[in-house]
């Protein structure tokens, strides 16, 4: 295999007392691409591991054979094959109770999609539905196209990379349809009645720049750093600043994009990385608070109970049942 799930020479680890294990793509030479693509067994143990962890990297999984569940953040999907499922980076996994597990594992690195960088807007779409029952036609398309993938990356030939990018380009195309129906990233123009060709390109230019930082934002909430914790800014004005714009223009952007304000979606992902460390890690509430960008472990409880309706120490005895 060219690729692992493993670092050369060296067992993954966490980084820090108590977290999970972090897994990154192995590049074993120079000249070859971040990517990999195999059944279950001949990516490695780590492809079904029983333990919670973290990855840098992209995974698609295409079960064709097996029962059990797989356990994403705080997730359950019970296994009923055929499925396709995805697994972001940075997202918390493990599989339970697996038995007779089959199928393809597709690893690749966000760099990877250079080719297509609308690819990471797909992504994202299909992460908000990331476990999908096929029905025969589906499974048919999806596992040919997994099998032109493992043919390809198999040979190596001249202009391999290419080929393997457009062919996961075609698989994220279709599966994002199977995720649900095309959605635009902003909403459409206003009809441009007697504006002038000046007026209309400078709307444009306009749309195109709230969309870039609108793009940048949803990065950087997604962001993770090289040990796998989520890299959550504690503002929108930290979020501003980061990204090069005002907070203004920062909600105005992020409005006209998703409709909702950047405030409230820097909150959710705030308490869903507080709620994946408390239900997968056995770091403390201190530790928790520091990691989710809270000084004082006090506000971290009353800003968690205000958006959970319950205590971390409750949420993390709940999850415990």
């Amino acid at each position: 295999m060219r690729g692992t799930t493993a670092l050369p020479d060296s067992p993954c680890t966490a980084s820090r007392r108590g977290e999970p294990p972090v897994h990154r793509l192995e590049v074993r030479l120079p000249d070859e691409v971040p990517f990999a693509v195999g059944s279950f067994d001949s990516i490695g143990p780590m492809s079904r591991a029983a333990f919670p962890h973290r990855h840098t990297f992209y995974e698609i999984v295409h079960v064709t054979h097996g029962t059990g569940t797989h356990v994403v953040d705080l997730d359950r999907w019970e296994l009923r094959p055929p499925q396709l499922g995805l697994i972001l980076p940075g997202r918390l996994h493990h599989w339970e109770d697996v038995r007779g597990l089959d199928g393809s594992v597709v690893l690749f690195t966000p760099e990877f999609l250079l080719d297509h960088p609308g690819d990471q807007d797909l992504l994202r779409r299909i992460g908000e539905r990331p476990w999908l029952r096929l029905d025969p036609a589906a499974h048919s398309r999806t596992g040919r196209l997994i099998a032109e993938l493992r043919e390809e990356y198999g040979h190596g030939d001249a202009g391999f990379a290419t080929v393997l990018r457009s062919l996961l380009h075609v698989l994220l195309v279709r599966t994002a349809r199977l995720a649900g129906p095309d959605r635009p990233a902003v909403p459409a123009a206003t009809p441009p009645g007697r504006d002038t060709a000046g007026r209309q390109a400078a709307g444009r230019q306009a749309a195109g720049r709230q969309a870039a930082v609108a793009e940048e934002f949803a990065r950087l909430l997604a962001r993770t750093d090289r040990d796998g914790g989520a890299d959550v800014p504690r503002s929108v004005r930290d979020c501003a600043e980061r990204i090069g714009v005002t907070p203004g223009y920062l909600t105005e952007a992020v409005r006209a994009a998703v409709g909702r304000t950047p405030a409230g979606l820097l909150r959710d992902a705030r308490t869903k990385e507080a709620q994946r460390l408390l239900a997968r890690t056995e770091l403390t509430v201190r530790q928790i608070a520091a990691r989710t960008g809270f000084d004082d472990p006090a506000y971290f409880c009353r800003f968690f109970r205000r958006e959970t309706g319950m205590s971390p120490g409750d949420f993390r005895k709940r999850r415990d049942i």
